[in-house]
C-alpha cells in the first residue's frame, strides 16, 4: 500500500532531511534517516524499504556508489536528489540503477508528488504478482514475461531488473510493433503528466537492453528505437 509505506530519506545536510520528512510524514510516510551513503547502504541492505531519496554529492560515499552496490542485491526504488549543475552525473545516476531524479533546488510538493507515482506503480506491481490468479505471461522468440510472478527469461536465462525496468518492459511488450513516444512513456510507466526529464525513458531503455543483451542478443534488439518519435517492441517474422 502507498500509505505508510516506509521511506528512508539520505542527505548530508541536516536541514534537508529534516524538510522531506516533515513534509513526507504529512502523507502517513514512515520515515527514516541517514547522514551518508555508508550508513544508508547499511540500512537498505539490512531493512526492506519501499523507496530510497538519495542525495548524489555526498562525502565519501556519494549517491551513484550507494546506487551501484544496492543494485547487486535489492531493486528498491531510488530516487536520485541532485544539484542543477550535475547534469552528466544526473544521468550516470540513472544509469547505475536510480529509478528517478529530482533537481535540487526542489518542491516538497513536487518531491511528494514523484515519491507517489513511483510507490503507486511499484504497488501496482506488487499487488499484481501476489494477489492475481490467472496467469498472464507474454511469450515472444527469445523472451517470456510472467507478469504474475514479476519474472522475466531470456533465451531460457532469468533477467534481473528494477520496479522501474520490468515495468517499461512489460507495457512496450503488451502492445508488440506499436510506437510510443517518450512523453507517452513517461505518462504510462512513470505517471509523470506535468513534469519529468525525457532522458528518464532513454536511460532505462539504455539499461534494460544492456541487461538484456547480457543474456540474449536476440532479446535486446527486441527494443527498437523509432528514431525522432520514440521507442516499440518488434517481432521478428519467422
Amino acid at each position: 500500500m502507498e500509505q505508510n509505506a516506509k521511506i528512508l530519506v539520505v542527505d548530508d545536510e541536516e536541514r534537508i532531511r529534516r524538510l522531506l520528512k516533515m513534509y513526507l510524514e504529512r502523507e502517513d510516510f514512515q520515515i527514516e534517516e541517514a547522514e551518508d551513503g555508508k550508513e544508508a547502504l547499511q540500512k537498505a541492505l539490512e531493512d526492506d524499504y519501499d523507496l530510497i531519496l538519495l542525495d548524489l554529492m555526498m562525502p565519501g560515499m556519494d549517491g551513484e556508489e550507494v546506487c551501484t552496490e544496492l543494485r547487486e542485491k535489492k531493486s528498491t526504488p531510488v530516487i536520485m536528489l541532485t544539484a542543477k549543475g550535475e547534469e552528466a552525473n544526473r544521468v550516470h545516476g540513472l544509469e547505475v540503477g536510480a529509478d528517478d531524479y529530482i533537481v535540487k533546488p526542489f518542491s516538497p510538493r513536487e518531491v511528494v508528488l514523484r515519491v507517489k507515482a513511483l510507490l503507486r506503480r511499484s504497488s501496482t506491481t506488487n499487488f499484481v504478482q501476489t494477489q492475481t490468479k490467472t496467469s498472464d505471461v507474454l511469450v515472444f522468440p527469445h523472451l517470456t514475461i510472467q507478469k504474475d510472478a514479476h519474472r522475466v527469461t531470456a533465451d531460457d536465462k532469468e533477467v534481473s531488473l528494477t520496479p522501474k525496468e520490468y515495468e517499461l518492459l512489460f507495457f512496450l511488450a503488451r502492445s508488440p510493433d506499436k510506437v510510443f513516444a517518450r512523453e507517452d512513456l513517461l505518462k504510462e510507466v512513470w505517471n509523470y503528466e506535468f513534469f519529468g526529464d525525457l532522458r528518464t525513458v532513454d536511460t532505462h531503455v539504455k539499461r534494460l537492453r544492456e541487461k538484456l543483451n547480457k543474456v540474449s542478443k536476440d532479446a535486446a534488439k527486441m527494443i527498437v528505437t523509432v528514431w525522432g518519435v520514440g521507442y516499440k517492441f518488434e517481432v521478428e517474422q519467422e
